[in-house]
């Protein structure tokens, strides 16, 4: 299964019950945007619009079709605002 790490002080884990890394069944970026939301609501919403994404090393712009494969590693950061 693949595991979405949550970077601390990004708002996911107030979401979470404070978890830090959970296991998903997701395939795709998309389902584990939707498999987050149907966990804990209001997750999936905060990981589309305010999170950059690293998947096994790579960082995507686009992630949305980004495939996810048993024993992925997903990493969650906060979006930085430019100026």
């Amino acid at each position: 299964m693949p595991t979405v790490h949550f970077s601390s002080g990004s708002g996911c884990q107030a979401f979470t019950g404070g978890q830090s890394e959970l296991e998903v069944e997701a395939t795709t970026f998309r389902r584990l945007v939707l498999e987050l939301e149907q966990r804990f609501p209001g997750l999936g919403k905060q990981v589309e619009e305010g999170m950059a994404v690293a998947i096994d090393g790579e960082i995507f712009q686009d992630a949305y079709h980004a495939e996810l494969k048993p024993g992925s590693e997903i990493y969650l950061i906060p979006k930085i605002a430019g100026g």
